[in-house]
């Protein structure tokens, strides 16, 4: 049998029975778009949060006061952890490849001007935040530097607070108030939008002597650092370790880079996305029994036509390869109309809602339309095999 006989016996069965064809095909359509679909959203989701969570620069290192692991005797024997202080933070400041720091303490707390309050997140944070977090005024200016011991009662809004307490008047020099203390506002900060949850532009900056006083607290809650670029984040982190042993004795804090955060949170997402991935997967699995099932019906209304192909010189083979590729061009025409409304799918959906973002990866595409083929060949085996196998004479017969 020639290639061209050959192609145009194949092609022709599928488009002759055109319902029929039209139906196997939609299992392997249906799971293709869902595959489709449901990576695009988990991908999107994937690239949305790790976007949000690199914002704020990538050479970024946080430490934290106690150790995250627990080794040795119980803490309720002797307990040596000391608190992580403003002095710890400014000692780290001057480490050689630090090029900023940001001490924080954050609370929640009610907001007043003249008749107007509302509660909002209150960040105690340092001078250095603009550098640090990538975070810039719009209005006025940030927090200065100022005597570790005294600082003035100075307050940046974020935005949304800007916003429901003063409108579209200026905030600049006015007077509100924090937690019931007097305050003066110097600046506004850039709109920031939300943060894994965390809304940046409804808060409140004020310095961080003053918020640790009003949310009694004696040791920081974090302490960002900026090193330089090009420095190796490890190498970085050994530095920090250790300083604050020499200062504390031992190691009562844990450290954190953006590298491990990084690493975790990908590790994570990459499981959601191929956990969506295979829920869209078992459609496929639908539709390759949609292909079994029909592809043995067919052998059976065409073993006349069977037979007479092997009379006039057929093997076995050929017969076998026969229906093989029926079965893979059903698969790969449902695969190729699943990838158009899985991705044209997930664009819409991008489209009209923008708050669930959606991003087709070419690599989960070509993958998907390659297990479409696949669920098709291997689903045409057991049926190609039973036509391979016909006894000429026998298969004439039932004409």
């Amino acid at each position: 049998m020639l290639l061209g006989d050959f192609t145009k016996l194949a092609l022709g069965s599928v488009f002759y029975h055109r319902m029929r064809s039209f139906l196997t095909a939609l299992g392997i359509t249906v799971g293709i778009a869902s595959v489709v679909l449901l990576t695009s959203i988990g991908e999107g989701i994937h690239r949305y949060v790790l976007a949000e969570f690199t914002q704020f620069g990538t050479n970024l290192l946080a430490v934290t006061p106690g150790k995250s692991s627990t080794l040795g005797m119980s803490g309720a024997v002797i307990s040596n952890v000391r608190p992580l202080s403003l002095e710890d933070a400014q000692a780290l400041g001057r480490l050689p490849r630090i090029q900023a720091f940001a001490p924080l303490i954050q609370g929640n707390a009610a907001i007043e001007y003249k008749r107007r309050s509302r509660r909002s997140m209150i960040f105690g944070v340092g001078p250095g935040v603009p550098e640090v977090w990538q975070m810039n005024p719009s209005l006025g200016r940030f927090l200065p530097p100022d005597n570790p011991r005294y600082a003035r009662p100075f307050a940046v809004l974020g935005s949304k607070v800007r916003r429901e307490l003063f409108g579209t008047a200026n905030p600049l020099g006015q007077r509100i108030r924090i937690g019931g203390e007097s305050y003066r506002v110097i600046g506004v900060m850039e709109s920031k939008g939300q943060m894994l949850g965390f809304d940046l532009d409804d808060a409140v900056y004020i310095p961080i002597v003053r918020a640790m006083a009003m949310f009694d607290r004696e040791s920081l809650m974090e302490v960002d650092l900026l090193y330089s670029t090009g420095a190796e984040s490890e190498e970085v982190a050994q530095q920090v370790r250790k300083l604050l042993i020499a200062r504390h004795g031992s190691e009562d804090f844990t450290i954190i880079t953006q590298d491990q955060m990084l690493e975790v949170l990908g590790s994570v997402l990459d499981i959601l996305t191929l956990a969506v991935g295979a829920l869209g997967g078992i459609s496929l699995l639908v539709g390759g029994v949609g292909i079994l099932t029909i592809m043995t019906i067919a052998v059976r209304e065409r073993t006349a036509e069977i037979g007479l192909l092997r009379a006039i010189g057929a093997g076995r083979k050929q017969i076998l390869a026969l229906f093989l590729g029926e079965a893979v061009v059903l698969a790969a025409i449902g695969g190729l109309a699943g990838l158009v409304l899985g991705a044209g799918g997930a664009w819409l959906l991008g489209t009209l809602v923008p708050e669930l973002p959606t991003h087709t990866t070419w690599n989960y595409v070509l993958l998907a339309e390659l297990i479409a083929t696949a669920i098709g060949l291997v689903a045409g085996i057991a049926p190609a095999q039973r036509a391979a196998s016909m006894d000429p004479v026998d298969a004439l017969r039932t004409e």
